[in-house]
């Protein structure tokens, strides 16, 4: 069985950059391929939940044409993660099986979320018209998880 050390091992094998977060040992944050979003991964056995927080949804009633290329990129271009809306924002989330994790499936839904990041997330938001980074913070994108 795979633990939280086993997490940690296989993230700094990424060559990337970890922040543990002193209240929570399960939690690390690390950055998008580019730096500018902030990645929450937290092990909440039995599974491992990545989280990033892509911006603020639309507000009711202009997103039908938000929400279609959302489902789009879920459906297209999607394996490892999925968009969602949670408590008014933009979230892409992805989880695996802690059990018997390894490092190529961690690595996928990582990558996979760099590159959501640097091609779906400019396109989802060009439908919506407006550029809305997230915050850099992560101190609640696993809240309600």
């Amino acid at each position: 069985m795979r633990t939280v050390k086993d997490v940690e091992a296989y993230l700094g094998a990424l060559g990337r950059a970890i922040q543990p977060i002193e209240d929570d040992p399960d939690t690390f944050v690390l950055h998008s391929g580019s730096g500018a979003i902030a990645i929450a991964l937290r092990v909440n056995t039995p599974i491992v939940l990545a989280r990033v927080d892509v911006g603020e949804a639309p507000a009711a009633g202009s997103e039908p044409a938000f929400l279609q290329a959302l489902l789009e990129a879920n459906a297209t271009s999607l394996l490892h993660t999925s968009f969602g809306i949670s408590g008014g924002r933009v979230v892409l989330s992805g989880a695996l099986r802690l059990e018997n994790l390894d490092f190529n499936e961690l690595e996928a839904m990582i990558d996979e979320i760099d590159v959501a990041i640097g091609r779906d997330v400019p396109q989802l938001f060009a439908v919506h018209k407006r550029a809305s980074l997230p915050p850099t913070g992560v101190e609640s994108q696993l809240k309600g998880s």
